[in-house]
């Protein structure tokens, strides 16, 4: 289980939006057009708003908060503290605060398990979107989805279940625990499923199926405590797409903020079949088109998605996680040479905050924040340039206000501390 119990582009519709994509597979006459991964690394970074963060204009806030988090199609929150650092980066002036009360308060975020089956924070307005594509993914995988602790009736009957045992508020593991053994049975409270040094009750098997199937998201914390709320109460009218134009939609956002890719990668960041994928990408028709990125090999893009001319300029520190790192493909070309060895962990990515320089991992660094001082410790794998440098201290300014420290101080040198798990 990936959670251990702890756990658009602007303001104007983004792709998928509208009347779905066409059947007809895509199709070119001719060898397809070159693309380089410079421009390939600007585009990226520019529907990040990680060449320059959104600007919150009359806009609410919290509502621009929900933009940028769908124009990078959701944002791990596995570590919540990571999570705010990532979103509130992207937006100008925007702190962890602010973040907070979208999630809260505004509630135009949820907190709910995403893509692989991980936590992450979602766009409320996208969530039916969301729940159609990965419960469409889980109904595919059949009997296996419970097994061994339960069986598909089981599934089925702590999906029903928990809207209804979550409809007057917020519950914690124990109290859903206890208040599902009384919905279904005393089953689903069995402690049996193994995890460090203790045992999970039977429905914790199935907690991340529950979110993706939009029975259960994440609530505020109580006392310290996880709790469970569940979007049929907090969004009114939350009814699931239909599975087929929920994933074209979301094959779709996923080209918009990470294409070019092949169905291999949207794939691997769904956490879904690879074959099913394809056959989503060759569903969305004149939709897409194919490209070559230099480097790597064909993929496929938006249609007539534009060009960035101008290279990838800028320095920029992305937490534990980030999406941008852990999403973008190929990780041989993101994370070249020496950055591979240092920032990824078994080639996995986000185990480490890594530093980008111009749309490349470029080092790695940790921080520790003592009272209201924040101590960043930087380790680059080339000596940086002095506007490099520059650039360097601004973002830890940043990172300072973006989490209310008052006192800043950078270190560059090595970094002791080892990956995430």
């Amino acid at each position: 289980m990936d959670d251990g119990g702890d756990g658009d582009v602007g303001a104007a519709a983004g792709p998928g939006d509208g009347a779905e994509a066409g059947e007809r597979p895509a199709r070119s006459a001719a060898a397809p057009p070159g693309m380089s991964w410079a421009a390939v690394s600007a585009r990226r970074l520019a529907r990040h708003r990680l060449d320059a963060p959104a600007v919150v204009g009359g806009d609410p806030v919290t509502r621009r908060i929900a933009d940028v988090v769908a124009g990078t199609c959701g944002v791990h929150a596995q570590v919540m503290s990571a999570a705010e650092v990532s979103v509130a980066m992207r937006v100008a002036g925007a702190v962890c605060g602010d973040v907070r009360d979208a999630l809260w308060r505004d509630r135009t975020l949820v907190r709910t398990h995403g893509p692989r089956g991980a936590v992450h924070l979602l766009p409320a307005r996208d969530l039916t979107a969301w729940v159609g594509a990965m419960a469409g993914l889980d109904a595919a995988r059949g009997r296996a989805l419970g097994e061994p602790y339960l069986d598909p009736d089981q599934v089925a009957a702590l999906a029903e279940a928990c809207p209804a045992v979550l409809a007057d508020g917020d519950l914690t593991t124990d109290e859903l625990t206890r208040a599902l053994a009384d919905a279904v049975g005393g089953w689903a409270a069995e402690p049996v499923v193994g995890a460090f040094r203790a045992r999970l009750p039977r429905w914790r098997w199935v907690q991340s199926a529950l979110g993706r199937r939009g029975a259960l998201c994440f609530g505020p914390r109580r006392g310290g405590e996880v709790t469970f709320a569940t979007p049929a109460r907090l969004l009114p009218g939350f009814v699931p797409m239909d599975a087929e134009p929920a994933l074209r939609r979301l094959a779709l956002r996923y080209l918009h903020g990470y294409g070019p890719a092949a169905p291999a990668e949207f794939a691997r960041w769904l956490g879904a079949p690879r074959d099913r994928c394809e056959e989503v990408f060759r569903s969305l028709g004149d939709s897409v088109e194919q490209v070559t990125v230099m480097g790597s090999g064909p993929a496929l893009q938006l249609t007539g998605d534009p060009v960035h001319d101008e290279p990838p300029r800028g320095v920029r520190l992305l937490p534990y996680f980030d999406v941008f790192g852990v999403g973008c493909h190929p990780r041989s070309l993101l994370f070249a040479g020496a950055a591979a060895r240092r920032a990824l962990t078994r080639g996995q990515a986000g185990t480490h905050p890594v530093l980008l320089v111009d749309g490349q991992v470029a080092g790695v660094w940790r921080q520790v924040l003592r009272g209201r001082r924040l101590v960043v410790t930087v380790e680059p794998l080339v000596r940086p340039s002095a506007t490099e440098l520059r650039e360097l201290v601004e973002q830890v300014r940043r990172l300072a206000e973006i989490q209310g420290a008052e006192d800043v101080e950078l270190e560059v040198g090595r970094v002791v501390a080892g990956p995430h798990s």
